[in-house]
């Protein structure tokens, strides 16, 4: 049970990452939206989405069949620390009872940053990965 809840963690964060490498890449608007209201409008050229949505599906692609694990972790890692401190506030105050701009959707950084910590600390024991059955 234990190789496929890895493998099942492993494949739905990597393909969180294909699918908003893809989102910048076909709904540029929307990408330059996200990058005006959550990253203080850093990344909103259309060149540096093009850039970025090509890299997230490179690397979720990677995440997704489990090569280069021990680079692809802290990528995931990095990536989504940076749209988990976006959103804090979501995370401290979902319903946004006390500070302005919490969103219960966004809550969800939380849980996804801690699963990517799960699946890095356990990549040794994810014997599902294609770098485990090439090694």
């Amino acid at each position: 049970m234990r190789a496929w809840a890895l493998l099942a963690l492993r494949v739905s964060l990597g393909w969180l990452m294909v699918v908003w490498g893809v989102d910048k890449l076909t709904d540029v608007e929307h990408a330059q939206r996200v990058a005006e209201s959550f990253y203080l409008g850093i990344g909103t050229g259309a060149g540096f989405l093009t850039v970025a949505g090509v890299a997230q599906i490179l690397v979720g692609v990677a995440a997704v069949v489990g090569w280069q694990r021990r680079l692809v972790w802290p990528v995931l890692a990095l990536v989504n620390g940076i749209t988990l401190v976006a959103v804090w506030v979501s995370v401290v105050d979902p319903w946004g009872f006390v500070l302005d701009g919490g969103s219960l959707v966004f809550y969800s950084s939380a849980p996804i940053f801690a699963g990517i910590l799960v699946g890095w600390a356990f990549m040794d024991q994810d014997t599902l990965a294609l770098d485990h059955r090439r090694a």
